[in-house]
């Protein structure tokens, strides 16, 4: 079986519900409604943790966090757990990453041959929750509401900036792959930070998005003591009282998140003209890290179980796949073992320990019948959360927490919580039954909790005298890069062409 190459799009904190079948219609987004066309799309996918470090860590390794250990955005990634960088670049694969992963510890790379830009986000432990100190507030980086307040209009930004570089370097290296210097396969992961707040967009984006009749949620704010206790806890971390959220606001902050998926769509289309024009062909994944709740309920960013927040688009657009809209609930911890299916790597060595499976079968048609699994452990909880999502129904439980249980099907907002409502409901005590399988919750809290402890301890005496930070540096060989006297002209002006001068 010939290896084939593989393109990865991911973006940060995109929607799920936003793509019920690839973009929704009145989003400004041709490039992805383009890949829709020719993708299968996921309409029920799920990330492994709704925030940052932990989805992601289980996106790359197909685990959740309780096995990863990446419980939050500042826990290390252990460099002896296998991603599908690793799993691909043993098999003979070029790996390269472009833009934001979110890796934190002294391992930036995780199996990615080379990474083209640095991380947007610091490596260390310094973004560490404190289990125990509940309810505290670590106001130099936990989210507030003054993303909202904010959103509107700039042409350049932190994240614009990092996004454009990200978009330019993953271009160059499609092009660069075109020169035929290397014949191995490749794997390029292009990882953009947007649309994550703040919800800055450019006027160009903007704009289109001026008459939109999605500016307002379709569940409007509820009343503090309304919400569940979790719910109740993120008010609390996202420093609610300290802000009057008008409908101004809303309007705003939802219309810049919609313009900037639309700037995605850009600077995927970038990527994807460079891919055309070289004539070369890949397998192609988009797909987003966790979702936004934009005001639903009066929630916003992520941090929870409900579809705002913990489902996001996937796609895959490959040979033998034949285009269509696949609702089945699947997980972004399945991406892994299916490219290694994709890239006809036998994963069994560690199939033991992964959550995820792959979705060739299920795309081609053979029923999936294991559930989805979510956890947190991250700010704004005082002790693990777990789900379960399967036929339509979403479980969930905490030790603090009364447990929930939604029907999808026939509450999609997810405001009838049935193990309140009808507690002797069947469904109810199968998801127990599973849940009780599955979690020894308490377990799970003391991990999280020795884990917490030891990062502080290390990162305050890290910080104390000379502080040599993980952050990863790309190298750039100046004297390898355009034309030196070590190089023949001749041959340059040829070898660096696509396609080849004579």
């Amino acid at each position: 079986m010939s290896q084939p190459n593989i393109l990865i799009f991911m973006v940060d904190q995109l929607n799920g519900t936003l793509f019920p079948d690839g973009p929704a219609e009145w989003l400004h987004a041709p490039n992805l409604k383009a890949l829709a066309a020719r993708s299968v799309r996921f309409r029920n996918a799920y990330t492994g943790s709704p925030l940052c470090a932990p989805g992601r860590a289980s996106f790359m390794s197909g685990q959740l966090p309780s096995r990863t250990g990446v419980y939050d955005n500042a826990a290390e990634f252990r460099s002896d757990i296998p991603t599908y960088a690793h799993h691909l670049r043993r098999a003979g694969y070029y790996t390269a990453l472009s833009g934001k992963m979110h890796f934190v510890g002294p391992d930036q790379l995780h199996g990615f041959e080379e990474r083209l830009t640095t991380d947007i986000y610091p490596a260390d432990f310094g973004w560490t929750p404190d289990y125990r100190k509940p309810g505290e507030r670590i106001d130099w980086w936990y989210h507030n509401m003054a993303s909202v307040t904010g959103a509107g209009v700039a042409e350049i930004t932190n994240q614009m900036e990092y996004d454009d570089e990200v978009a330019h370097f993953a271009k160059m290296k499609v092009y660069d792959l075109a020169r035929g210097k290397d014949d191995r396969p490749w794997c390029l992961t292009v990882s953009f930070t947007h649309p994550h707040d703040p919800y800055v967009a450019r006027k160009k984006y903007w704009d289109l998005y001026e008459d939109c009749e999605h500016l307002l949620p379709e569940v409007p704010a509820m009343a503090y003591e309304d919400h569940d206790p979790h719910a109740q806890r993120i008010f609390d971390a996202n420093d609610w009282r300290s802000y009057d959220i008008t409908e101004d606001h809303i309007r705003r902050a939802r219309r810049a998140y919609f313009a900037n998926i639309s700037y995605l769509d850009d600077k995927i289309g970038e990527v994807m003209e460079a891919l055309t024009t070289t004539r070369q062909d890949a397998v192609i994944l988009f797909l987003s890290d966790h979702g936004d709740m934009l005001g639903e309920r009066g929630l916003w960013y992520k941090m929870n179980f409900f579809e705002g927040s913990a489902r996001v688009p996937l796609m895959v657009a490959a040979p033998g796949l034949e285009p269509h809209l696949e609702t089945t609930p699947v997980s972004t911890m399945d991406v892994n073992p299916t490219l290694g299916d994709l890239a006809g790597i036998d994963l069994s060595e560690i199939a033991p320990w992964t959550d995820g499976q792959s979705l060739v079968p299920l795309a081609q048609g053979t029923p999936r019948a294991e559930p989805v699994l979510i956890e947190y452990a991250a700010e704004a909880s005082n002790a693990p959360l777990v789900a379960i999502v399967e036929d339509g129904w979403k479980y969930t439980r905490c030790d603090l927490d009364p447990e929930q249980l939604f029907d999808l099907a026939n509450d999609p907002h997810e405001l009838v919580n049935l193990a309140q409502t009808a507690p002797d409901h069947p469904k109810l005590a199968e998801m127990r039954a599973f849940a009780d399988q599955k979690w020894k919750l308490g377990d799970f809290d003391a991990d999280v909790r020795a884990s917490q402890a030891r990062r502080w301890v290390v990162y305050e005496a890290l910080r104390n005298g000379a502080y040599f930070p993980w952050d990863h540096q790309p190298l750039q060989k100046a004297s390898e890069r355009y034309m030196r006297n070590h190089m023949d002209l001749n041959d340059l002006e040829g070898s660096q062409r696509f396609p080849r001068g004579e």
